[in-house]
């Protein structure tokens, strides 16, 4: 992934994390991936990544993120990797 710019910061277990406005989630065809475009540019998503980031709609806490994957994707023990996830996209301002 590419480095964006962002501000760091905790997050709570309650939290509901949502994509900073400055960024828009889209699926984009020429790169067959789900990208986050930003005024500067944009950054090319991995599917976990992709997967991730579309539950960061501010509707759900991050339990509740992680029991929806884990749901989705027939898995159990996802929380360590999406909370750590999550940390790196606040930590880039990915999420607001």
């Amino acid at each position: 992934m590419n480095d964006a710019p962002g501000a760091g910061g905790a997050m709570p277990t309650a939290d509901r994390p949502t994509i900073n406005k400055l960024f828009r989630l889209q699926w984009e065809p020429a790169q067959n991936a789900h990208v986050l475009l930003y005024p500067e540019g944009m950054v090319k998503l991995n599917q976990s990544a992709a997967e991730i980031l579309k539950r960061c709609d501010g509707t759900r806490d991050v339990d509740a993120l992680i029991a929806d994957l884990e749901l989705a994707f027939n898995t159990c023990g996802l929380g360590p990797e999406v909370r750590a996830f999550i940390a790196d996209a606040r930590a880039r301002g990915w999420l607001g």
